[in-house]
């Protein structure tokens, strides 16, 4: 039976503003390659947004068949090839000719509710085998969705086995219906705001597998994935509720007492550059302090690759991972990621030494 206290990653796929595939943006991350740059798109000031977009010549290279129906628009289009090229990667080791359960964490957006639909018909056309819309879940919830999605999977194999499961996200601001919004709350970087973030452009599926002996490895060594924390904050950026910061704190205590982390090196968070984060992540860390070591590095990748909206937990996820693996000081990450509304997931990974194959 497999050990379903732990969840093993088993492959990665990803593209981002600042690279194609996997190790293209590893490794631009860890150089501190910046994605930024000054987009075509206007804030309420009429002054151009700062952007972290995929170049266009990087999607015209992904091979896709993709029905350009009435509800699609550019920025579905794009959303769409970044999916599909993250899929195909994360999936490629993968022998087995058998449909893989995909949760799909998309952005809490009303908009992109029902818009956003068409994606798994289309991961469906150009990701098989591994992907059938009948094995599918969509999970609403944003930045967090991806820890949503994988909390899922771990109650999914209380009662179902499977071989692998896969999660993951793919998120655009390239769009006016998505920037205004955030625009005209005065959100967005742009010339004189000093507390706004730059929306990035990224698509990172992960590939879980219950059983150690296929998980992935590098450096001799396996990643494990604790079952997460999952928590409310009531005073998210849409309530009227005082915010306090309670709900990082408990997606924290619930994931640290699940794993009986300790000693824990790096954090991993979805800070896009608004202070609205950092006080947040003050309250969590000062609370838990107990469980991490006392010159623990704090990770924002945003600062690269901007805001990857629902793309944010399983790319900070996947860029943990590819650290920890290359981290002869660590064996123990937590990962954290915040919506804009309610949810709030943190999730520990572990460093195991790879099973020996005979």
């Amino acid at each position: 039976m497999p050990a379903s206290e732990k969840l093993f990653i088993a492959g990665i796929g990803m593209i981002s503003s600042v690279g194609a595939n996997t190790e293209m943006t590893v490794a631009s991350v860890k150089a501190g390659i910046s994605g930024y740059k000054i987009s075509n798109y206007y804030g309420e000031t009429d002054k151009p947004i700062t952007m972290a977009n995929i170049p266009d010549a990087a999607l015209a290279e992904i091979e896709a068949e993709i029905d350009e129906g009435d509800v699609f628009c550019e920025r579905h289009y794009r959303i769409t090839l970044m999916a599909i090229s993250a899929v195909r990667e994360a999936c490629e080791s993968v022998t087995a000719d058998k449909v893989i359960p995909i949760f799909l964490a998309m952005p809490d957006v009303k908009e992109d509710t029902d818009g956003l639909s068409p994606l798994i018909y289309e991961l469906e056309r150009n990701c098989q085998p591994w992907v059938n819309k009948q094995q599918s879940r969509h999970i609403y919830t944003g930045r967090a969705a991806g820890m949503d999605a994988i909390d899922f999977a771990f109650r999914m194999l209380e009662s179902e086995e499977h071989p692998y499961i896969l999660i993951g996200g793919t998120d655009s601001y390239q769009d006016y219906d998505r920037i205004t919004p955030l625009a005209e709350k005065d959100r967005l970087m742009e010339e004189d705001n000093m507390d706004g973030f730059a929306p990035g452009e990224a698509a990172c599926f992960i590939l879980l597998t219950p059983y150690m002996e296929q998980a992935m490895e590098r450096e001799g060594h396996i990643i494990a994935l604790h079952p997460p924390g999952i928590a409310i904050e009531p005073g998210h950026l849409y309530s009227n509720e005082p915010y306090r910061g309670e709900g990082l704190d408990q997606a924290f205590k619930k994931t640290l007492q699940i794993s009986q982390a300790t000693n824990i090196h790096s954090i991993y968070s979805s800070m896009n550059g608004e202070n609205h984060w950092a006080k947040e992540l003050g309250v969590a860390f000062t609370r838990n302090k107990a469980a991490f070591v006392d010159t623990v590095k704090t990770e924002h990748p945003a600062d690269i690759l901007g805001d990857t909206g629902s793309a944010t937990a399983s790319l900070l996820i996947a860029l943990a991972a590819k650290d920890l693996y290359k981290n002869n000081n660590a064996n123990q990450y937590l990962v954290y990621s915040s919506s804009d509304t309610i949810k709030r997931g943190a999730i520990v990974l572990e460093k195991l030494p790879a099973i020996v194959k005979h």
